[in-house]
């Protein structure tokens, strides 16, 4: 399905009942990260699988900006009156619910994002380093903004008031400590470090974040 919102166009899929959920995947991929996973949170859930501007089947753009996404999905989830939705952002989707927790304290229900950063620093220098690399060759926008972007303080985490669940894996790309930060400059958080996973192990393709996403959204232990 294709809706119009920011002055641009978003592609996302839509299945299942109940509280909605929307999913966000990450740099360079598209809603079919998800493709495992959605059909089982559909039993349980009324799941949102959005392209981000920029990727998929999403409108294209010359350059993306981490706020400009935010924007689109805080858009998005007025234009289809979504109530209290959930919140799952993966990477750079976990950075844009961040900021959307931030700036609209009142819009989401709960927030879970995991291999999220609140700046380029917060990335591994040898990571770093192969986006740059990449970006050089390809000149693709959505490569330049993982050295250029995101910026978020910690008084913007402070800002977020909303049941927050942060997590990353233990080989990820983003540093652990830098995962402990933005758990701890959140009010109402958890953190979950899973043991031998790497940035998208998890995520990608996977059903492992089923019980975790059912669990924390019915308030059980993690």
């Amino acid at each position: 399905m294709e809706i119009n919102v920011n002055h641009t166009k978003l592609y996302y899929v839509q299945s299942g009942q109940g509280q909605p959920l929307i999913l966000l995947h990450g740099n360079g991929e598209t809603h079919q990260i998800f493709d495992k996973l959605m059909p089982t949170l559909s039993a349980y859930f009324r799941v949102y699988a959005i392209d981000n501007r920029g990727h998929g089947k999403s409108a294209r753009v010359s350059e993306l900006h981490y706020q400009d996404m935010a924007n689109d999905v805080v858009d998005f989830i007025k234009e289809l009156k979504l109530e209290k939705p959930l919140l799952y952002g993966f990477s750079d989707g976990g950075i844009i619910g961040l900021l959307i927790a931030s700036q609209h304290p009142d819009l989401l229900d709960k927030l879970m994002i995991s291999g999220a950063n609140l700046n380029p620093s917060g990335l591994h220098s040898r990571d770093r380093f192969i986006y740059w690399s990449w970006h050089l060759v390809t000149r693709r926008p959505e490569l330049r903004i993982l050295n250029t972007e995101p910026n978020i303080t910690k008084a913007d985490l402070q800002r977020i008031q909303i049941p927050t669940l942060v997590m990353a894996g233990e080989k990820d790309s983003v540093k652990i400590s830098h995962t402990r930060l933005i758990s701890e400059q959140i009010p109402n958080s958890k953190l979950l470090i899973l043991p031998k996973e790497t940035h998208s192990s998890y995520v990608v393709g996977s059903f492992k974040l089923l019980p975790i996403i059912r669990k924390f959204c019915k308030d059980e232990s993690i």
